[in-house]
């Protein structure tokens, strides 16, 4: 299998575990599900963002225990008079963001809103990185990622329309794990003033 069969594959098998999750009625055991899948493609999978070295030791991702009441239900109001960020994103060279939608519901767990991104370009999809307080110590330095819809990150919505963002399921991007990788870095106006214990977290913490 050459590496672009090998990506589609990863993609394929993200997508299936995210559809999964969203089917499960027990939050808690979808999340264990998805930390034993991760952990099994992180280790196994030739597309894992971790290096042969790092592969051959890895233990499991470490992670925050469940906490319920970082599920989340938000509403989402319109962004008006968007302009568009940009990032770096190595090969793919700039990936530009442009703000849709911001949340309403987020603030009296975790002190602010955040706003959703969408990935333009051909298909394009809705990303939502995010950075807490936690980055730099518990967490990885430059924030985290809750979904990201062009790879599969998608917890869905609840059955009064209200989008779910379980902060359990959060986890930081591929340049976490090695120096080959480039990723677009959360803004700075994603920035929650509340530490978020949950999701993955750094390995050192």
């Amino acid at each position: 299998m050459n590496a672009l069969a090998e990506l589609w594959d990863w993609r394929r098998r993200i997508g299936e575990l995210y559809a999964a999750v969203r089917q499960s009625p027990d939050p808690a055991a979808a999340w264990q599900h998805w930390r034993e899948v991760r952990d099994e493609m992180f280790r196994t999978h030739p597309q894992s963002p971790l290096d042969a070295g790092a592969r051959a030791a890895f233990g499991g991702l470490p992670c925050f225990p469940y906490d319920p009441a970082l599920r989340l239900l938000v509403r989402l109001v319109p962004v008006a008079d968007a302009v568009d960020d940009e990032a770096l994103a190595g090969e793919d060279g700039i990936v530009r963001m442009r703000p849709f939608a911001c949340t309403v519901g987020l603030g009296a767990s975790l002190g602010g809103e955040l706003t959703l991104y969408w990935i333009t370009g051909y298909g394009g999809g809705a990303f939502l990185p995010f950075g807490d307080v936690t980055n730099g110590r518990e967490t990885y330095g430059a924030g985290r990622y809750l979904l990201d819809t062009i790879k599969g990150a998608d917890l869905g919505s609840s059955a009064d329309g209200r989008l779910v963002l379980d902060f359990n399921f959060s986890y930081p991007p591929s340049c976490a794990y090695s120096p080959r990788w480039v990723c677009p870095l959360p803004p700075a106006a994603n920035r929650l003033p509340r530490p978020v214990t949950a999701g993955e977290r750094s390995a050192s913490a």
